[in-house]
């Protein structure tokens, strides 16, 4: 099924669109699992296969007008790491299966099928029940830096093959990263391509993400690549070691000033038990020039991730307190105006001739708000420092925003 009415080669004749089958026909929706902006997460139930649970996205077209493109993006890029995804009603022969070949990894959320009525779009996604990444630290009774290497160790390799399909993220952050279970050995799973683009589709210039794991070369206006991702994943390692980000200010101003600098430091008392390996693999991934950042491929070779250098000592004691410090899920989002935004970064880019085009950076909104819902959206914008606490712990306060539109 065509979204947003566009013609679709595929279709015949009225007559064969009308027997397509709703998504009432194959699901039965259930409870609630969050909201968003212009979306809803619910529980699907298969009809065919009773007891096969899903995620709907339900995504009202109205509230959605001006974005359609950014949709059918984030359908383009999760077809392309789908196992056999359909619209509703298309066969295997249809116009769908030759776009481009399907490819699934073991790491990334599965669109399975998609649907389409006069008022909303529905995505029927591979259900993810294990919560976020930092939840999840938090709760266990121990963890190393073997377990954050064996953590990155999968985002690395899901992220090398997107780039190897020619997938750029942009947007990776540790409210994308998800467990699959509750288990304890559950696999991490890559969410959210709202902001994902096609290298093929273009030159990629436009500011987008969230602040703090944003790489230099997005804030600083000038075109970039893969790299971006590999950027992102290095802040993330740096987080699940300590407990808080490399890059913090109140002043956002000052925030992208410390990024664009690469400036980050390696903290005493809290990385004092970490290994020197694990700090050289983060100044790989966290390298401002981007000819000499590592690639996912060179990250995955580094002995952090492939040797023995990963201690076993238990820190979750102080990476736990800290993540519970500065990424409390706040009970509100702090809205920011996107143009304002744009507007902002243009004027942060230094000695830079180009100026961005308002109209692109628009377009560049994620779709996924995400199954986390107003009430869960913990979207870090920036961290500002406060007194030391009276027993000398770091406390810092992390503020809450909206991406980089």
């Amino acid at each position: 099924m065509p979204l947003f009415g566009k013609k679709d080669p595929a279709k015949k004749s009225k007559k064969d669109s009308d027997k397509q089958p709703s998504v009432e026909d194959k699901y039965i929706l259930k409870e609630l699992l969050g909201t968003g902006a212009f979306s809803e997460v619910r529980l699907a139930e298969s009809k065919e296969k009773p007891g096969q649970m899903f995620a709907v996205k339900i995504i009202d077209k109205k509230a959605l007008k001006g974005k359609e493109d950014s949709l059918e993006n984030e359908i383009k890029v999760l077809r392309r790491f789908s196992a056999s995804p359909q619209r509703s009603g298309e066969s295997s022969s249809s116009e769908s299966s030759e776009e481009t070949p399907w490819l699934k990894h073991p790491n990334i959320v599965q669109l399975l099928e998609t649907f389409e009525d006069k008022h909303k779009v529905y995505l029927i996604m591979e259900l993810v029940t294990g919560g976020e990444l930092f939840d999840r630290i938090v709760e266990k009774g121990s963890y190393t830096e073997k377990d954050a290497s064996d953590l990155i160790r999968q985002v690395l390799e899901a992220v090398d093959y997107m780039h190897e399909q020619g997938v750029v993220h942009r947007d990776l952050k540790p409210e994308n990263l998800l467990y699959y279970s509750h288990d304890e050995d559950s696999k991490i799973m890559i969410s959210d391509f709202g902001l994902s683009k096609m290298e093929d589709s273009g030159i990629m210039a436009t500011a987008c993400g969230t602040p703090g794991y944003v790489a230099p070369e997005v804030l600083a206006q000038k075109p970039y690549g893969k790299a971006v991702d590999v950027w992102s994943i290095g802040v993330i390692s740096y987080i699940l070691l300590c407990g808080y980000p490399p890059f913090y200010d109140e002043n956002d101003a000052n925030l992208f000033a410390q990024i664009l600098k690469g400036e980050f430091e390696f903290d005493s008392p809290y990385w004092d038990d970490i290994s020197e390996s694990a700090k050289d693999f983060i100044r790989q991934l966290m390298c401002v020039d981007v000819e000499k950042r590592f690639t996912c491929r060179q990250a995955l070779a580094h002995p952090w991730i492939s040797g023995n250098a990963a201690s076993n000592k238990n820190i979750h004691g102080t990476v736990s307190e800290q993540l519970k410090k500065n990424f409390a899920k706040s009970r509100w989002k702090q809205l920011m105006n996107a143009i304002a935004m744009v507007h902002k970064m243009q004027r942060l880019a230094l000695n830079n001739s180009s100026s961005m085009d308002v109209d692109e950076a628009h377009k560049c909104t994620t779709i996924e708000e995400e199954a986390e819902g107003e009430e869960e959206a913990s979207i870090p914008c920036s961290r500002s420092d406060t007194a030391d606490e009276a027993d000398g712990s770091r406390q810092h306060s992390y503020q809450h925003g909206n991406q980089l539109q």
